[in-house]
């Protein structure tokens, strides 16, 4: 029996188009990541692929490209879920510095380092600082030691799995479609699962933005395929293009 699973990268932010460092910031999509929303929904509908369940981070720019793709589908009551352990990546102190001033301020190869390894982390933020998670009432029911103060990819694999394995499975379990709309990081985490990707191999793996990526999953949740929708070349080059805007 094969069950399916559609994943989706947030449209552009305005931070992505800003070359910011944005994590658990709150900013929202830039015109071109509203229509790229938009064309996801369509995507979605001209593949004959409707989900029966909608899951997305608390950040607005993930919940924003849900909301306009299944405007856009005609899928507007769908029951959506929404959860902490799906958000981007926490880049701690880096969160609302230029990508290109941190690289000449810290070097190159050690902002490299900070955005692409799979377990090295930025520097932490102070918990007294205000983009800290603590000062959001969004999190306000999460155990404080859970809250991240920085992260690497392989941090955000552990705060995503519980939520694959608790929510996601049973739902693919059941025989629904499940619709996760996130972010490059969190997605990223959970393809290193699936695919079994190695932590050399997941370095280079980039999602681009807006472009819907379905799975077909054995009964032990293992991948039988997967692909981009829409034009593959289109999905290449997006892919190609941010991986020089991470994050």
């Amino acid at each position: 029996m094969s069950h399916t699973l559609i994943l989706l990268r947030h449209g552009q932010s305005t931070w992505n188009l800003e070359n910011l460092f944005s994590g658990w910031t709150d900013v929202g999509l830039t015109p071109q990541g509203e229509q790229e929303a938009r064309t996801a929904g369509r995507l979605m509908v001209e593949e004959g692929l409707k989900p029966d369940v909608v899951h997305t981070s608390v950040l607005t720019r993930a919940i924003e490209t849900a909301n306009l793709a299944l405007v856009e589908a005609g899928w507007t009551d769908l029951p959506t879920r929404r959860s902490w352990r799906l958000n981007e990546r926490h880049y701690g102190a880096l969160q609302g510095l230029d990508k290109k001033e941190t690289a000449d301020k810290f070097g190159s190869e050690q902002v490299l380092a900070w955005r692409r390894s799979y377990d090295v982390r930025p520097p932490a933020l102070d918990v007294d600082d205000s983009r800290h998670p603590s000062h959001d009432d969004r999190y306000s029911d999460v155990d404080p030691e859970e809250l991240p103060a920085t992260e690497c990819l392989a941090d955000v694999v552990g705060r995503m799995l519980p939520y694959w394995h608790e929510v996601i499975v049973p739902e693919l379990q059941a025989d629904q479609t499940p619709l996760i709309v996130a972010h490059g990081n969190s997605l990223r985490a959970l393809v290193k699962h699936l695919d079994r990707v190695s932590e050399e191999d997941i370095v280079g793996l980039n999602i681009p933005t807006g472009i819907p990526l379905v799975y077909q999953l054995d009964d032990e949740m293992h991948p039988m395929s997967s692909r981009y929708l829409g034009d593959e070349e289109a999905a290449k080059a997006a892919a190609d293009a941010v991986s020089k805007q991470a994050g």
